[in-house]
């Protein structure tokens, strides 16, 4: 099966695609080009393959991981699966893919985000954060405590000033405030004190996300 799956994905590769990846920041250099709206077509027909999504995973190949994502079964992702995939997170599109195609609803997410928010590797960071984005997305009636010790880790983080993390701090900090009246308050309450911190990515986030939550009813 996995021989006639990626035989699919090649025959669907799009040289001009693939070197367009390039400008939005993807690496390409595992991609064959496939969009992902076709990955995801491609993927319709392996639904809740858990045996497959390992397969594809261990393939390398950029799509095929993408695909490994949307196919898996979240009730069957281990932890040391959920580890060793996100150690092999290399660029930022396929990072947010496995998170909020499946990290994020399985039963680890919560715990996940507490964890990789203190990773030092970028992708596994950005991982913790996009998987509070993701669960506040998925999982909108679940707990304020949930959100509001994310929110606390959102403000110690909010230093860090790498690309991919503070881009992927404030998608948290935007989507949890996205919530419920009683989130959004605490979301901009936790962003006005994220302002005050003397530093320059810190002061981004929190302007960014007060420009959308202000502008919100």
């Amino acid at each position: 099966m996995i021989d006639d799956v990626i035989a699919e994905l090649k025959a669907h590769a799009d040289a001009k695609h693939l070197a367009g990846m390039l400008r939005f920041g993807i690496d390409n250099s595992r991609a064959l080009g496939v969009r992902i709206p076709q990955v995801r077509l491609i993927a319709k027909s392996y639904k809740k393959n858990h045996e497959l999504a390992l397969q594809l995973w261990d393939t390398g190949i950029h799509e095929a991981r993408i695909m490994a994502s949307i196919v898996d079964d979240p009730a069957q992702v281990t932890e040391e699966q959920f580890d060793t995939w996100a150690k092999d997170f290399y660029s930022w599109d396929l990072c947010d893919q496995v998170c909020g195609n499946l990290f994020d609803r399985t039963p680890l997410a919560v715990a996940k985000a507490i964890e990789y928010s203190e990773r030092p590797e970028e992708y596994v960071k950005r991982a913790g954060f996009v998987l509070m984005a993701g669960y506040a997305v998925h999982h909108k009636k679940a707990a304020d405590e949930v959100f509001l010790q994310f929110l606390s880790i959102i403000e110690r983080e909010a230093h860090d000033s790498r690309n991919f993390v503070k881009k992927a701090v404030n998608w948290a900090l935007r989507q949890i405030g996205k919530c419920n009246f009683n989130l959004k308050a605490e979301a901009i309450a936790s962003a006005e004190r994220i302002m005050l911190q003397d530093n320059k990515a810190a002061k981004w986030i929190a302007q960014d996300a007060l420009r959308e939550l202000l502008s919100r009813p």
